[in-house]
């Protein structure tokens, strides 16, 4: 298992790479924009991963395209240490885009089954893909932080639930090595810039089931009753199929049912011979999954011989992904790296796990005797202005109101979700990667440990880091001065933000639960973030531009910042069931 590096030696390492970032926003920020302007459905991702695997190259990295059909691996090494994984997805969404964004989308695409659709980045993956590539520069930039080997992922089909495994199936592990931990985020409805984490489970379970409904062909104005009707038929089974969470499912329990696609006869008065029926599921535990799914298949089942069909229906499970199971230490590692770099007020614990699916766990080999712990967070994208203007009384309501993932009106606030999730992520490797000693050729965390030549000091370091693993967080964020540079507008003068800061800290100190907690935080989230110093030159070479042509000049991000609340006093969570609701 790899070895955390303490906190605090993480905030000293990410502060000085995160200096850089300032020479390589612009770059990134308009790799975004060209990427959120030209997206590519599941497994089309050809224009995307060339754009990756061109970024990865000019900044060192062994890169190799074609993984698993579209997906992109780019290796750096750095000397002595753990392998860490960094993932991001680059697929679209088959959707028309409504954000009225000068940069939206009116890319149009056809589907695996040949259905012609608009293709929208509704999920996030550009963004997704945007902060990978600026932390792989980053980390490039500034080799002597850290040791260990980095291994950065673009992944294809997150949306299909499928590039994962395809990856795996291609022989990712046994060509590129099988690394140590695996580090991955989310955009996710929050406020712009924070980072939510939760140990244990934090996505649901996704299954998707196929149904074909068989007929016999008729005309609605000649004899109908000659013909059975299976679009009659798929009628009953949608209405039919909602009573499976509302009566068979135990209210104790998380499960939701959804018919998302439905296709049926070419004219109005023609009676067709089949129809068609995709239905997703998505629960918090393989028991509820295979009950729901043995329901379904006795519904369609029952419904197709009460209409006398002519044959009995196909059922077929398309894809089913596991939940995504956050090992619980390396959780409390990483987000206590966070919350020394940003600050207690800008990283919360979700009180719940999320329903939507993901693929991403498939990295951490769940079925193999030794699975590849891995960690996942949310990283907030909503613009400020419009979560405050966002109606309801609580922050549930209003993660509710907003637009979230798979929205036509998803429009994530550009600078302060690229600017914190690039953080984000560097932030995660290095307390893997990072330098447990100065500069030189110091040997990382896990490569002591191996090498069995751990010094007192680092001795001492390891038992203060389990102390701190313990105790979840407890301990006082160590970033105050960095954090000022984050979030200030210029690099000149001083900020005000720890005066501020301690003043806000000192007003409430009543609050003990998680609920009430995260509700207070996301009714008052802080300011977005804003740029550090600025470092030497670093980023790909001064000509690299998309392969559309330079970055397009955006807006700035929507909304002023408002005054961020008190840290959240939260217990840690338990990696077991049961879950409160």
């Amino acid at each position: 298992m790899p070895q955390a590096v303490d906190p605090r030696r993480v905030t000293e390492h990410g502060s000085e790479v995160m200096r850089l970032v300032d020479e390589i926003f612009p770059l990134v920020e308009g790799f975004y924009v060209d990427l959120h302007r030209n997206p590519e459905l599941s497994h089309q991702e050809h224009r995307t991963s060339q754009a990756v695997a061109e970024w990865l190259s000019r900044a060192g990295y062994e890169v190799t395209t074609g993984i698993g059909g579209t997906g992109v691996v780019g290796i750096l090494r750095n000397g002595e240490g753990p392998t860490v994984l960094l993932r991001c997805a680059m697929d679209a969404l088959p959707l028309a885009e409504q954000t009225g964004l000068p940069y939206a989308s009116t890319a149009r695409g056809t589907t695996a089954d040949g259905q012609e659709t608009p293709i929208m980045h509704a999920a996030g993956h550009d963004a997704h893909t945007a902060c990978l590539v600026g932390t792989a520069d980053l980390l490039s930039s500034s080799r002597k932080h850290w040791s260990g080997t980095l291994m950065v992922v673009a992944q294809p089909g997150q949306e299909t639930l499928d590039g994962a495994e395809a990856m795996l199936a291609d022989g990712l592990y046994e060509r590129f090595g099988r690394p140590d931990i695996v580090l991955t985020q989310r955009v996710g409805p929050q406020p712009a810039g924070m980072i939510a984490h939760r140990a244990g489970v934090i996505l649901g379970m996704s299954t998707t089931v196929g149904v074909r409904i068989f007929g016999s062909p008729g005309h609605g104005g000649f004899q109908p009753q000659t013909g059975v009707d299976p679009v009659v038929i798929a009628a009953s089974i949608i209405t039919r199929l909602q009573t499976i969470v509302a009566r068979e499912v135990n209210p104790s329990e998380m499960a939701v049912l959804t018919t998302g696609v439905v296709r049926a006869g070419t004219k109005a008065d023609l009676v067709p011979d089949e129809a068609y029926l995709e239905i997703n599921t998505r629960c918090l535990n393989e028991r509820v999954a295979d009950r729901i799914y043995a329901a379904i298949e006795r519904v369609v089942k029952a419904e197709a011989a009460a209409s006398a069909a002519p044959r009995e229906p196909e059922v077929t499970e398309i894809r089913r992904t596991s939940l995504i199971r956050n090992h619980a230490q390396h959780t409390r590692a990483v987000s206590s790296a966070h919350r020394a770099y940003f600050g207690d007020a800008y990283v919360i614990d979700l009180p719940e796990p999320f329903a939507v699916g993901d693929d991403f766990g498939a990295f951490g080999l769940p079925d193999d005797p030794e699975p590849v712990p891995y960690v996942m967070w949310l990283l907030g994208s909503t613009p400020h202005d419009v979560w405050s203007a966002a109606p309801g009384a609580t922050p549930f309501d209003k993660l509710a109101s907003v637009p979230g993932s798979h929205s036509s009106q998803f429009a994530p606030d550009r600078e302060a979700t690229l600017r914190a999730g690039i953080a984000a992520l560097t932030i995660g490797a290095l307390t893997y990667l990072g330098r447990t000693s100065g500069p030189g050729r110091a040997t990382s965390g896990l490569a002591q440990i191996a090498s069995s030549r751990i010094t007192e000091d680092e001795s001492t370091q390891s038992a203060d880091m389990e102390a701190l693993l313990a105790d979840d967080d407890e301990g006082e964020s160590t970033q105050s001065a960095d954090m000022e540079a984050l979030l200030a507008d210029d690099d000149e003068g001083e900020s005000t933000q720890s005066a501020d800061m301690e003043a806000l800290l000192a007003d409430d100190e009543g609050e003990t639960t998680q609920r009430a907690n995260m509700a207070e935080l996301l009714n008052d989230p802080p300011p977005p973030p804003r740029g550090p110093t600025q470092g030497p030159q670093t980023g790909p070479a001064p000509s690299f531009r998309p392969p559309s042509g330079p970055p397009l000049a955006a807006p700035p991000p929507m909304g002023p910042p408002v005054d961020a609340p008190p840290p959240p006093e939260t217990p840690p969570h338990s990696d077991e069931p049961p879950y409160r609701y």
